[in-house]
């Protein structure tokens, strides 16, 4: 695949062995894209190994529980990804709406270390990333950088992370605890809608050689590992849903454009399933709904361009959600007096209300899609939304104590609580929904050759190739020469 994509030849064999043998002096073994997909599949060799492992320490096994299929103590397997299904009295549509839950990923509490690992290994294992001598730069507005010093950590490199400089306070905290150096810790102007930054400071770090850039907007390997991997996982709650309700149909797949990597689950349910594709993004900074720019405040979505790795030709419909109603539902979903209004007067399950704070920003934006998108479709019981949760509550504790304060400086009570459900649940309405036509994905698609075209330098045929269907399919057929490459390197490493 001339110019993007995934390369699965090796570039320097010399490299890659030396990158073998560092990691065998770490006792390093690298599991393949499938055993991530189903790790099912070799559980009764590898789950007595790992399960005795703290899941938030930089242990090389902890990368056999970079995957959907963690249960709830992070130790042990679950058949079926852990997910939330919201019911109809807290979104107030009739379509079910599940939410897969990524807090239960190792190390981070966040899914995005699936992404940082399919972004370095095949630089890995193809000879283009050598441990003891490159240093790993992760350009993100939070997770992606967190997830990618998790994976340094293990590898034995020096994992630098790049991230605008107003993100949550828990991010820095982790940052701090896990980095080995103050110095790779790298704060960009800006908040969330400040991506450019990221890339600026990106380009600069660039020039020295030694450090390699892995752009989780450019890097194919992001794509790939969502579709080989939260795919397959959120195909499997949706077929065990359906054995309960054989009427049940998978209508949409609804998340956060992001980096785009986790819309490539979206690509991987549409054509097992038909479902459509939804891609969210925050109402302030409508950038694929109308080329527009702002700030705002969903933490972990990125904005302001359209990622590389977006299949933008495959997306079904763009909804746009305010950080007003995710900043307040955050508050709703993590407060005593919200959980008493919840169960008391709305009469929805304690043990639904007391997962609620298993969403973070991002997914109580991914729901508040949903519900739209419910809404405007017309969507009834047998219409199953499906959509991830990247993260938990857990890391924005400093941003709804601002929020708190702003808001409500007079105090918090049952009826500020009843105005946000009000407001931002009972009203959500299906404003921002735009649903495309082929104008309207070939508008976002040149939208995007403003940033690769222009200011990262990708070559006009090479950005155009992704317009083509065939350039996904063959990027998702690079899978078994993948895995293929980590047995070899496996092997070189003394494993196997």
């Amino acid at each position: 695949m001339a110019g993007l994509g995934i390369d699965t030849t090796v570039a320097d064999r010399g490299t890659r062995d030396r990158a073998a043998a560092a990691l065998a002096r770490a006792g390093v073994e690298l599991p393949s894209f499938a055993e991530l997909a189903d790790p099912g599949r070799c559980a009764a060799t590898r789950a007595p190994l790992v399960s005795s492992v703290d899941p938030d320490r930089p242990d090389p096994a902890n990368l056999f529980r970079v995957h959907w299929h963690n249960d709830r103590t992070r130790h042990s397997l679950a058949t079926v990804p852990v997910h939330l299904v919201i019911p109809p009295a807290l979104s107030g549509v009739r379509a079910p709406i599940a939410m897969a839950l990524g807090c239960f990923f190792p190390m981070i509490g966040a899914h995005k270390v699936l992404a940082a690992y399919g972004c370095l290994i095949p630089r890995l294992v193809t000879g283009r990333f050598e441990p003891e001598r490159h240093k790993a730069i992760w350009p993100s507005t939070g997770n992606y950088c967190r997830g990618g010093v998790a994976i340094s950590r293990i590898l034995g490199c020096r994992g630098i992370a790049v991230l605008p400089e107003g993100m949550s306070a828990e991010r820095f905290d982790w940052l701090r605890r896990w980095g080995a150096r103050p110095e790779d810790i790298v704060r960009t102007p800006g908040t969330e809608s400040n991506v450019k930054e990221i890339y600026d400071k990106c380009t600069e770090l660039a020039r020295d050689p030694s450090n390699i850039v892995l752009n989780q907007f450019a890097e194919f390997g992001n794509y790939l590992v969502h579709w080989a991997c939260t795919g397959p996982a959120l195909a499997r709650i949706f077929d065990t849903m359906r054995n309960e309700r054989p009427d049940l149909r998978l209508a949409a797949f609804v998340a956060a454009s992001g980096s785009a990597g986790t819309l490539a689950a979206g690509d991987y349910l549409k054509e097992q399933y038909g479902s459509q594709i939804v891609a969210v993004e925050a109402s302030e900074c409508p950038t694929l709904l109308c080329n527009g720019y702002g700030e705002h405040n969903i933490q972990g979505i990125g904005d302001k361009h359209v990622p590389l790795i977006h299949n933008v030709m495959n997306t079904n419909a763009i909804i746009g959600v305010s950080d007003r109603s995710t900043g307040a539902l955050d508050l709703l979903f993590n407060d005593a007096v919200g959980h008493a209004y919840l169960i008391g007067r709305r009469r929805i399950d304690p043990a639904v209300v007391g997962d609620l704070n298993l969403l973070g920003l991002s997914g109580i934006a991914n729901l508040v899609a949903a519900i739209k998108l419910a809404k405007r479709l017309e969507l009834g019981e047998d219409d199953l939304i499906i959509s991830p949760a990247t993260d938990s509550a857990a890391l924005y504790g400093s941003e709804r104590h601002k929020f708190l304060a702003a808001r409500f400086p007079d105090g918090f009570d049952e009826v500020n609580v009843g105005e946000i459900f009000g407001e931002h649940v009972l009203g959500i309405a299906d404003n921002d929904v735009l649903e495309l036509t082929h104008h309207d994905r070939s508008r976002i698609f040149n939208l995007g050759y403003y940033t690769w075209v222009e200011q990262q330098g990708v070559a006009l045929n090479a950005f155009e190739q992704r317009r083509s269907r065939n350039f996904w399919t063959e990027l998702q057929q690079a899978l078994p020469a993948l895995d293929a490459l980590i047995a070899e390197f496996n092997a070189q490493a003394g494993f196997g």
